[in-house]
């Protein structure tokens, strides 16, 4: 079965891209449905084509694609299969993104930048998305950049019950990496009862323009410490900030993130890092020659599966899903 009904005949019907097919058919199964099957195609000059092989007429249409490598060809492709919904008269469509690219872009720091989280807002309103679904958000703001409804959801309950299991009790504080993330770090912290450590970067006023000494602001001592953020992309902040935790006698650091980007030398700089646990969920596709003997990948797939169940019929997602 493709779609799910309920009263009225309304039917659910889940699409999938092909960056992470694998998280598409756990939420699927959780869900009692099967992925809508699509034919893609990709053109000699790398122009896509995405036809549905079956009616998704007055369908409650949830198109799933995080932004993964290639992201733009990721990105585009999850245009055109919202444009191919529109114009084939899906009821509702909503925009599943667990990771949204360019999310980082969401404001100007100088003259003559873009604000690339806007514009892709835009361009899946323009494609004919009606809601937009996402993980841990770069920003909060990100919310109001799209016009209709924003589902964000937050990995934190499912990161931080299994951070339980692991410092069970013992004297653990929460880290922000940095001063942009003292927020995250705030939640984490009143989530698991725990005190907060802020790392602060400065320059070196020894070395002009240089070199930034890493300053921890709060008690570490003997103390496993919980590396906290949204993401982890190239991976040199979070092992920076791990190498001043120990520096000051931090017993243990764990590195917990939403979402595992691990661009470039992430993994082999994780994995030869001090820190002894990557935690991160399956937001993103990890391929096997990215993943590394540190990595604990957690399933999200139930959490967007209640999330889509819940939008479906018309209850109410927040109650699920904000952060106590």
């Amino acid at each position: 079965m493709t779609g799910m009904k309920a009263a009225g005949e309304k039917k659910l019907m889940l699409f999938s891209g092909r960056t992470h097919p694998e998280l598409a058919e756990q939420v699927a199964k959780q869900l009692g449905i099967e992925v809508a099957p699509t034919k893609f195609q990709d053109f000699a000059n790398g122009e896509i084509y995405v036809r549905y092989q079956e009616s998704v007429r007055g369908s409650d249409a949830f198109v799933l694609q995080s932004h993964a490598d290639p992201i733009n060809q990721s990105v585009m492709e999850q245009l055109i299969m919202v444009d191919a919904l529109k114009r084939a008269s899906a009821k509702r469509i909503t925009v599943v993104t667990p990771f949204l690219a360019y999310a980082r872009q969401d404001k100007k720091h100088m003259g003559r930048e873009p604000i690339s989280a806007r514009l892709m807002t835009d361009l899946f309103r323009t494609a004919g998305a009606d809601r937009l679904m996402s993980i841990d958000l770069h920003t909060d703001q990100i919310q109001g950049y799209f016009d209709g409804p924003v589902d964000h959801l937050f990995a934190l309950p499912l990161l931080a019950d299994y951070i339980k299991t692991r410092v069970s009790g013992a004297g653990a504080t929460v880290v922000s990496p940095d001063a942009g993330r003292v927020r995250t770090a705030d939640r984490w912290a009143d989530r698991l009862g725990l005190p907060l450590a802020i790392i602060h970067k400065r320059r070196d006023p020894e070395i002009a323009n240089q070199v930034k000494v890493h300053e921890v602001v709060g008690e570490v001592e003997g103390r496993t410490c919980i590396v906290v953020d949204d993401m982890i992309d190239t991976a040199g902040t979070i092992v920076k900030a791990a190498d001043a935790l120990l520096d000051q006698g931090a017993s243990d650091v764990i590195a917990a993130a939403t979402h595992g980007v691990l661009s470039g030398p992430a993994p082999e700089r994780l994995q030869d890092s001090r820190i002894s646990e990557v935690v991160i969920t399956d937001s993103l596709p990890i391929p096997k020659e990215r993943d590394f003997e540190k990595l604990t990948q957690l399933s999200i797939a139930p959490l967007l599966a209640r999330a889509i169940s819940e939008v479906f019929s018309d209850g109410s997602v927040t109650s699920l899903f904000e952060p106590k």
